[in-house]
């Protein structure tokens, strides 16, 4: 824990982009100490203090106006849980209580957007992403449900510090493809989950270290799709203040065909609580353990409905449910992204029946047997002919 003052200055602001009818981001920042959200868009200098300061980006998602209910539902719930269970909550500067808090929040949002989808059936499906950053001493803690993003800046160079839970991602760490060719799949806009489709999320806790100096960027993918790391670095990092910083990112962006909503969330960090960089700094995705209440939650196993608990989803599973949906979809607006969901018609183990890859197995045991069937034809002829 830092012993001096942090001191932030924020910025957010979103935009409609070039594509779309309406905006389903949402986007806070909130003041830990009274719970108060921050007025935006305009520049706040804050003093995170004993209890923090919290940001927050979530990309909806759902079609008509289902991705706007879901993440304005999604930034509320965070909000107001926070402010019962942390805010409100018996005193204590604890980083792991802390993170707990974040995850605890996080989990109601999932859970209250998924009920009101159930009850209202015409948004069955509605859900949206969540990139929800706490501060707390001279620590970022971030919790990442889908593909929006948190990058730190520092020394002009962007470190993506959340990791997308996305197909792509999965891809490149299967080495099944390069981040190059991610960046112009067309698969790209599939993920894995989100807040609110499911009754079940896994909720992934990191933490960063912070320096004087440091600029964390928050968005939607409507940057961090069409907007390389690399430009972002250099934007953010090239001493423009925050609202020329994001006003900058969010025109390349536009011209870059804005095909989604972008919103970005930028914190530059500051004070003598917070120490000078050093060549010996980890700078990424490092995973914070919240103990017993981050069990492992079950993923869809795609192709049976069912669910599977192991850590990873089968890709060509992925892959082949991804095809299957596109193929059998209704014409309607074409979303940016879409989530890999059980779909039925298919075995327990997840093929479809008309798999080429799935029938192998079967058209090699017949010719087995066949053979079987002819060796044997011969060595009784054989024996009994003499």
């Amino acid at each position: 824990m830092s012993a001096g003052e942090v001191i932030v200055t924020v910025y957010g602001l979103t935009d409609v982009g070039r594509t779309r009818g309406h905006n389903e981001d949402a986007f806070l920042v909130a003041d830990l100490a009274t719970g108060s959200l921050a007025p935006l868009p305009l520049v706040r200098t804050m003093l995170p203090g004993d209890r923090g300061l919290l940001l927050m980006v979530a990309d909806g998602m759902g079609g008509a106006a289902a991705g706007e209910v879901a993440s304005s539902m999604a930034v509320d719930a965070v909000l107001g849980e926070l402010r019962l269970h942390w805010v409100d909550g018996p005193p204590t500067a604890d980083p792991t209580a802390f993170a707990i808090a974040l995850h605890g929040a996080t989990k109601i949002a999932n859970d209250r957007i998924h009920r009101y989808a159930t009850e209202h059936p015409e948004n069955r499906g509605m859900g949206t992403t969540a990139t929800i950053a706490g501060v707390l001493g001279d620590f970022l803690y971030v919790a990442q449900v889908g593909d929006s993003r948190a990058y730190l800046i520092r020394d002009r160079q962007a470190s993506q510090i959340t990791k997308d839970q996305s197909l792509m991602q999965r891809l490149i760490e299967a080495g099944e493809i390069t981040a190059e060719e991610a960046e112009v799949s067309e698969r790209r806009n599939i993920i894995l989950q989100a807040l609110g489709p499911e009754s079940y999320v896994k909720i992934d806790v990191t933490r960063q270290q912070l320096r004087r100096g440091d600029v964390v960027v928050l968005c939607s993918d409507g940057l961090s799709g069409v907007v390389r790391d690399v430009e972002i670095a250099e934007i953010v990092g090239s001493g423009a203040d925050l609202v020329a910083a994001s006003q900058q990112l969010i025109a390349r962006a536009n011209d870059s065909g804005g095909p989604d909503n972008i919103t970005v969330v930028t914190a530059r960090f500051d004070g003598d609580g917070l120490a000078e960089p050093t060549a010996s700094d980890v700078v990424g995705h490092s995973a914070f353990f919240v103990g017993d209440i981050t069990p492992v939650t079950p993923v869809p196993r795609v192709g049976s409905g069912e669910y599977d608990t192991s850590p990873s989803l089968r890709v060509a599973d992925a892959l082949a449910a991804a095809a299957a949906a596109a193929a059998n979809a209704a014409p309607r607006r074409v979303p940016t992204r879409e989530i890999v969901r059980p779909r039925a018609g298919a075995g327990a183990d997840g093929a479809t029946a008309s798999g080429g890859a799935s029938a192998l197995p079967t058209v090699i045991g017949g010719l087995l047997a066949c053979l079987a069937l002819l060796v044997g034809l011969y060595l009784y002829i054989h024996l009994h002919g003499r």
